[in-house]
């Protein structure tokens, strides 16, 4: 009875391996998807900020700033960086009047992500003691994104790192549930030969069908277990989240760097806002372009006199 029930065990396994990896594949595709593109999105945010910087460098508003505080450089280029990319796609959305939220940031949260980057590190970078060395900001650039809800998690749930790394392990683990399957076959096909009856030939022919049968069914499990693991082997390599990581972390600390030597101090001024990731991006690039044209007239004034 025993040995009957682990049969059935052992070809219901094998029957349905190939389906059981053939699903796990899928939904092991489309992780890898969701965290590369996740990261990507935040890599995008980085490289916009990356440009606002070099923008600012290069201009004449920098070239007639003095007494710069690294703080409120850092402060006006993220919050710039943020409503600019933002208001643009909002307003790709404008024609939409039910819009309350676009996909990505309900699905990936890539609004809500770079809305915490852009406070986590401003909050980290007012404490910043001024001196000649440049500090950390890899380190704070890293902890943010450690700390980042909707950055470290997929779909704002599942664990990005523990899910990234089972995927990366599963190439090897569908060749191994394919030879499994293949000796389990093996296993159950020997055990109809013990029923073999030299005199009886039909018997034994219908045995032998049987055994080739399943021997062919098992070896087929092998098959698919090492093209899923190639497959998805070459799917891991394209879409590389370490990658993509690795350039989000060093073009944030590459361009807040830059911010760092052209600064002259860390002074955080009386009365200055926190960053609002809810301002209409609109009204907060329209208030900053109104205080720019003030302050050119002002100067332009002081000149005159």
């Amino acid at each position: 009875m025993n040995d009957v029930l682990l049969q059935n065990v052992i070809r219901n396994f094998i029957n349905y391996l190939p389906y059981a990896m053939g699903a796990v594949f899928v939904v092991a595709v489309a992780l890898r998807w969701a965290i590369y593109y996740t990261v990507k999105r935040h890599e995008w945010f980085a490289r916009q900020f990356e440009m606002k910087v070099h923008k600012f460098l290069d201009s004449e508003e920098n070239k007639k700033l003095q007494n710069a505080s690294f703080y409120v450089l850092c402060k006006k280029l993220f919050e710039k960086t943020f409503y600019e990319a933002f208001a643009v796609r909002d307003r790709n959305s404008a024609q939409n009047k039910d819009h309350v939220m676009s996909t990505n940031d309900r699905i990936f949260l890539v609004k809500q992500g770079c809305a915490w980057l852009v406070k986590d590190t401003l909050k980290q970078l007012r404490y910043l003691k001024w001196s000649k060395e440049t500090p950390k900001l890899q380190h704070i650039t890293r902890s943010t994104l450690h700390h980042n809800p909707c950055f470290n998690k997929v779909f704002g749930v599942l664990p990005m790192g523990t899910v990234n790394d089972l995927i990366s392990i599963l190439p090897g683990l569908f060749v191994v549930a394919g030879i499994l399957g293949t000796f389990l076959g093996i296993k159950g096909g020997l055990v109809q030969l013990g029923g073999m009856d030299v005199g009886d030939l039909e018997r034994t022919k219908t045995i032998m069908d049987s055994f080739l049968h399943e021997i062919g069914f098992a070896m087929a499990s092998s098959i698919m277990g090492i093209a899923f693991s190639l497959a998805l082997h070459v799917i891991n390599t394209s879409l590389s989240p370490e990658r993509v990581y690795t350039s989000l972390v060093d073009r944030f600390e590459n361009a807040m760097d830059l911010l760092w030597y052209r600064s002259d101090n860390n002074v955080i001024p009386e009365g200055t806002t926190k960053f609002d990731e809810n301002k209409d991006p609109h009204e907060a690039l329209a208030e900053e372009a109104l205080n720019i044209e003030i302050l050119k007239s002002q100067k332009d004034g002081y000149q005159a006199a």
